[in-house]
């Protein structure tokens, strides 16, 4: 039977609009919770609020693999209806939120909007034919750009609900959150026809079969990358920036949102690639890009001082003279560089400053060698802000690029099982984004550089390309040479 498009872009449209109101939700507390504590309004230490900017990512991600099997056996139209609507409930109790537990369990029962990608993703499938997948998925992906809408819009609203009740102005948030949940839950339910996938009369064993092939782990790992380590830096950023660049909330906010909104956006792009030139050559791309780009984001604002080049006696004698730019040794004349004048800031590339530093006195006796002025070098790095913020775009870009490549084959492999394996390529996904805050801490603590999230995005991606690069050719090689051409490396 010819798909019928019209419908299939009709449901499209408001699944990526779901979709994007739910992750605006999911990312909630990056912003909320950064407010609460930056006013002194809850007295949570560092511990404490790292649970809370994680647990919502942690519900969100556990529970995609479960809501994803519900939607191939319902539909997507039942369930995205209910979880809309549940979700909404939480946000709406936040406002009598008093206690640190109380508000932990209220962000635990509302991080469970994160699994609307699981549902999502199954949703738009059965609905298209394999030709559109790809652009289908990749345009429903655009809703990560949810992240960007609370990062730009949240402070600036916060600030406005409290201008008249500073204490508690914030409760009003969660509220508006909640209404818009229950307006997108109730046009699901009354204006959206349900649709699952065809065969799926099948036991819960057989619907879990598919997660045995080491192929969807490799999903797994790459997607780890791409959305986990996004939805990480989209929380992790906005204390980067304070922190490293001084920048205010409002404007480290704003810059945030430069991050996450193109690497929302540019996934339909990234549907349209993985069509057209098959994802395994995206993959290919986006691996390498991110190794590069991560590469020289690893480098941290910097400055070394390190011993430079010294000048020493030619000959015995006594000095003489000690001058800004010379002493005299005996009969020997030595020129001596002083220190230059060393600006705030460097230029976007690392500058060195080199001068000499006189260690004897006029009258003392020196020997034949020893060192009469010691050599100092300067190596300072600004890691400029705008340079570091374009590179930062650059990847969000890359991997935005990269989500969609992944999603592009899950359909064309598992056709009938897209929301089990969907839910856990996006539930192992999903843990990136909760566990990349809580270790770029634990890095931040070992090593005492900001930058550390970076080689840590830099080890992930050399890891998946050499997975994807050298294992997954051996295996294609071990494969009858008849069908080499139809496996597909990812």
């Amino acid at each position: 039977m010819k798909p019928n498009l019209n419908a299939a872009h009709r449901i499209l449209f408001l699944n990526t609009l779901a979709f994007t109101i739910c992750f605006a939700c999911w990312t909630l507390n990056g912003v909320l919770v950064t407010y609460l504590v930056d006013n002194n309004i809850f007295n949570w230490n560092v511990v404490e609020t790292g649970w809370l900017l994680g647990i919502p990512i942690l519900t969100g991600s556990v529970m995609r693999l479960p809501l994803g099997i519900l939607t191939d056996k319902y539909g997507g139209q039942k369930v995205f209806s209910i979880l809309l609507l549940l979700c909404s409930i939480p946000l709406f109790l936040l406002y009598y939120a008093q206690s640190y537990w109380t508000y932990f369990l209220l962000s635990a029962l509302f991080g469970m909007v994160g699994t609307s990608f699981a549902v999502g993703v199954a949703f738009t499938s059965a609905w298209y034919p394999k030709e559109w997948q790809g652009r289908a998925l990749g345009i429903f992906g655009m809703g990560n750009a949810g992240a960007a809408l609370t990062t730009f819009f949240a402070p600036t609203l916060l600030n406005f609900f409290s201008e008249s009740d500073p204490e508690n102005g914030w409760r009003t948030l969660p509220i508006l959150y909640g209404v818009i949940l229950i307006v997108i839950g109730l046009i699901f339910l009354f204006l959206v026809k349900n649709r699952k996938p065809e065969a799926q009369n099948k036991t819960l064993s057989q619907q879990l079969a598919p997660l045995s092939k080491m192929r969807v782990w490799r999903f797994g790992l790459y997607y780890f990358l791409v959305f986990g380590l996004f939805v990480a830096f989209s929380q992790w950023l906005l204390p980067y920036y304070v922190n490293v660049y001084k920048t205010s909330l409002i404007l480290g906010g704003l810059l945030t949102s430069c991050f996450s909104l193109p690497s929302g956006v540019i996934r339909a792009f990234g549907g349209y690639l993985s069509d057209k030139f098959g994802a395994r050559k995206v993959m290919y791309w986006v691996l390498y890009s991110s190794l590069i780009i991560s590469a020289l984001l690893m480098l941290p604002k910097m400055e070394i001082l390190t011993p430079g080049k010294g000048v020493t006696a030619k000959k015995n004698g006594t000095v003489t003279a000690v001058e800004a730019n010379r002493l005299i040794a005996g009969n020997d004349t030595v020129s001596i560089q002083p220190k230059p004048d060393i600006p705030e800031s460097s230029s976007i590339l690392p500058q060195s400053f080199s001068w000499q530093e006189v260690l004897v006195k006029q009258n003392d006796q020196v020997q034949k060698k020893q060192l009469l002025a010691q050599g100092v070098t300067l190596i300072k790095f600004e890691a400029d802000l705008w340079v570091f913020t374009i590179l930062v775009i650059l990847i969000g870009i890359v991997w935005g690029v990269g989500k969609a490549a992944v999603y592009k084959h899950i359909p064309e492999y598992f056709p009938s099982e897209v929301g089990v394996v969907g839910g856990m390529v996006g539930l192992i996904g999903g843990l990136g984004g909760f566990i990349g805050p809580i270790l770029f801490g634990y890095l931040l603590d070992f090593s005492g550089l900001w930058t550390s999230s970076w080689i840590f995005v830099f080890f992930v991606s050399a890891v998946s390309l050499f997975w994807m690069n050298h294992i997954i050719k051996k295996m294609t090689h071990r494969e009858a040479p008849h069908i080499k051409d139809q496996i597909e490396i990812k």
